[in-house]
């Protein structure tokens, strides 16, 4: 061969070329009708909503108290007044599901947890409930729910329904990957209900007013009992007060004692109050005013807390 000629390159056979523009096409045409695909795939949202949060502040709002035994939430109605609102905010967006976190003794659900629990597309969610009435857990549930739909593009569009400074972290975890979140309340009856740097974080806002929340919260009537016959002895009253705590202690277990007994003699306010109402209902007379029977009721009950201890 001649050294100054420049070699040719290989010829590649003609149906080994052919072979290789079907394979392309072929790709080609899987891709285009996988980006159909996904172009006709609606975004999903969910509606995340802090029970707690919404007792507090739509009780506070409509009827001037967050204490729940004093009001009744319409949550079927609620919720269904949440999802039209989001189907009007994601036009084009199909709804996963509406979470629903509370608190309960145990993680056993309440009767009224359970119908909640069996209303279509809502799936209920619960952390615990301390001595003091306090939910525990349901922050670290939403951000694990949060970030686990996020991470799993489940959810395009999250609508948070909550005020704790603690879910900043589950906003963040979600937008980490990629979802938007979007922070919904319930206006305040002064101030504000919701924690500034949670309201930094999310994506958007909306705030529902008196009129949006009203038909959904109706205060109880006060139950009156009459004083026509003889006030109870402090005898009576103090075993009435141990009677209820035999019950609270059976329902809470001593974990919720061991919470309770540093605060001796002083009961945090929300369980005082359930124990004046039980005493009240189980003896059929009004406490109120009566300071000496209140405290030989509180009396009866630490006495009892402090024998099982």
């Amino acid at each position: 061969m001649d050294e100054t000629q420049e070699p040719q390159p290989a010829q590649v056979p003609h149906d080994l070329v052919a072979q290789l523009d079907r394979k392309l096409d072929a790709t080609n045409e899987l891709l285009q009708r996988m980006l159909a695909e996904v172009a006709k795939t609606p975004s999903t949202h969910a509606i995340f909503v802090d029970a707690g949060y919404v007792y507090a502040a739509g009780g506070l709002l409509v009827t001037g108290t967050e204490d729940r035994r004093s009001f009744d939430l319409d949550a079927e109605g609620l919720i269904e007044a949440f999802i039209d609102k989001a189907r009007t905010i994601f036009a084009d967006s199909r709804l996963l599901r509406v979470y629903w976190y509370d608190g309960a003794r145990r993680r056993i659900h309440t009767p009224e947890q359970q119908s909640i629990a069996e209303l279509p597309d809502v799936k209920v969610r619960l952390g615990n409930l301390n001595a003091n009435n306090q939910q525990k857990g349901v922050d670290s549930l939403i951000r694990s729910d949060l970030e686990s739909l996020a991470r799993h593009r489940a959810i395009s569009d999250a609508a948070l329904i909550g005020g704790d400074e603690d879910l900043v972290s589950a906003v963040e975890a979600a937008q980490g990957y990629g979802a938007r979140v979007h922070l919904w309340g319930i206006e305040a009856a002064e101030g504000r209900n919701q924690a500034e740097p949670l309201l930094w974080e999310v994506d958007s806002q909306r705030t529902f007013d008196l009129d949006f929340c009203k038909p959904y919260v109706t205060r109880r009537p006060v139950t009156l009992y009459e004083q026509d016959g003889p006030a109870p002895s402090r005898e009576d009253v103090r075993f009435v007060g141990a009677r209820i705590a035999a019950t609270w202690l059976s329902e809470r277990g001593r974990a919720a004692l061991a919470d309770l007994l540093p605060g001796h003699p002083y009961l945090p306010g929300p369980v005082d109050q359930d124990l004046l109402i039980e005493a009240e209902r189980l003896l059929q007379y009004s406490l109120r005013g009566h300071a000496d029977l209140r405290r030989s009721l509180r009396d009866g009950f630490w006495q009892h807390l402090q024998s099982q201890y």
